[in-house]
């Protein structure tokens, strides 16, 4: 019988979002226990997202949620804290995986062979499962800064720039937890919008 080769999904939740970190999950899973459903956490509902990740979290060989910080972001940009927070992740796992595969085109430094799979959120189970993952732990995270800053709304939108969140902004100006580097933040933080220093 030949030996598993233990591969491990990675994806992120949260690159958009003008507050909070972005968080990053991997997966490896259990080929004897396949899950029913998955799919990218963007084409899921909330309710199947929160149905699915206990399964996945219980089901799967081992998994870890890790995440960059709002000051990371704001020091680093983006892309470069997305990629930490997968590496943090994927060094976070109980086991160690064989291969790494991860949705979109770049992949964290990891030392272990790795491949990025564009779309890979609806190729690879093990990237969906991650998506998952990665995204109902930042939605429950935004719900607790939700009680802290209940004056923005993180709770309906989770961080996104919607128009509630815009608004909020012009109300409240900014928290500590809003992406001062991110443009429409950059105007309300008064050394980088270059009204004064």
């Amino acid at each position: 019988m030949s030996e598993i080769v233990l591969i491990c999904g990675v994806d992120e939740a949260g690159r958009g979002p003008l507050a909070g970190p972005v968080s990053a999950a991997a997966v490896i899973l259990d080929p004897s226990r396949p899950i029913e459903g998955l799919a990218d956490s963007k084409k899921l509902s909330e309710k199947q997202r929160e149905r699915l990740a206990p399964i996945i979290r219980e089901r799967a060989l081992a998994w870890a949620v890790a995440y960059a910080e709002v000051e990371e972001i704001d020091q680093l940009n983006i892309l470069q804290a997305t990629l930490l927070a997968m590496q943090r992740a994927v060094q976070a796992l109980p086991m160690r995986p064989q291969q790494v595969l991860v949705d979109g085109l770049y992949c964290p430094h990891t030392g272990i062979p790795s491949q990025a799979v564009v779309k890979g959120d609806s190729k690879v189970a093990a990237i969906s499962a991650a998506s998952i993952l990665a995204k109902t732990a930042r939605d429950e995270l935004m719900l607790q800064l939700h009680v802290c800053y209940p004056q923005y709304g993180f709770d309906a939108h989770k961080g996104y720039p919607t128009a509630a969140h815009l608004a909020a902004l012009q109300v409240h100006g900014i928290s500590s937890v809003h992406r001062k580097t991110f443009k429409p933040v950059r105007q309300f933080v008064p050394d980088l919008s270059g009204k004064s220093i």
